[in-house]
């Protein structure tokens, strides 16, 4: 296992709902994260909060990013993942894209046991649902996706539960999701510890259909 010491920070971002996102954290003694509800105005004020979240920490402080690489917005999912990229390829770190609906599970997590099963889904546009289906692995540490993230019309939906022999609640996406962040973090720490590295280019937006432009 790999671990991070005091001095070493992990940035989360999250972009892909009406809510920004950014939580730094070092897995040791410091957390910190906060959220904004700017809708539309992601591009104009990002980098913005960006400077002003990241102090009294630098960049180089930095070893790894976890973003959120939707589902989501279409243009905010695609603002966050190039900010993302750009500052790993800048400082030369790994890059960790999260989706969208495994943050949403992970942040709701405590409500299932290891192993469970968990269906999620979030409203696409045309009537049509971004859905997945994760599992809580390693005693709880991580997600394992059994269905991942693609989009189905509600019925094929209904159907795919059913040949799962999933009769739990699924867990339905909210339209503000930068709370998740920490989320991100934690799900790519993990991955962390495990060794992987992943190269910023790796990183690509999960467009799919979008119900916000």
């Amino acid at each position: 296992m790999s671990d991070l010491n005091p001095n070493q920070y992990a940035l989360g971002l999250h972009t892909t709902s009406l809510q920004l996102g950014l939580s730094l954290i070092n897995f040791a003694r410091e957390t910190r994260s906060e959220t904004w509800d700017i809708d539309r105005e992601l591009s104009t004020y990002l980098h913005q909060y960006l400077m002003k979240f990241i102090h009294p920490q630098t960049w180089q402080d930095l070893t790894f990013i976890a973003v959120a690489k939707g589902p989501g917005s279409f243009t905010s999912s695609r603002i966050g993942v190039v900010t993302a990229r750009t500052l790993a390829q800048q400082l030369n770190i790994p890059l960790f894209g999260i989706s969208t609906l495994a943050a949403w599970v992970w942040f709701n997590q405590d409500h299932y046991p290891p192993n469970s099963l968990i269906p999620v889904q979030m409203k696409a546009s045309r009537g049509q649902l971004y859905v997945a289906i994760y599992q809580k692995m390693n005693q709880g540490q991580t997600l394992s996706p059994i269905l991942a993230d693609t989009v189905m019309n509600p019925e094929t939906w209904v159907q795919t539960l059913k040949d799962y022999n999933i009769d739990s609640e699924v867990l339905v996406s909210p339209p503000a999701l930068g709370n998740t962040v920490t989320s991100l973090l934690d799900l790519a720490y993990y991955d962390w510890q495990q060794g992987k590295r992943p190269h910023w280019s790796e990183v690509i937006p999960f467009y799919g259909m979008s119900v916000i432009s």
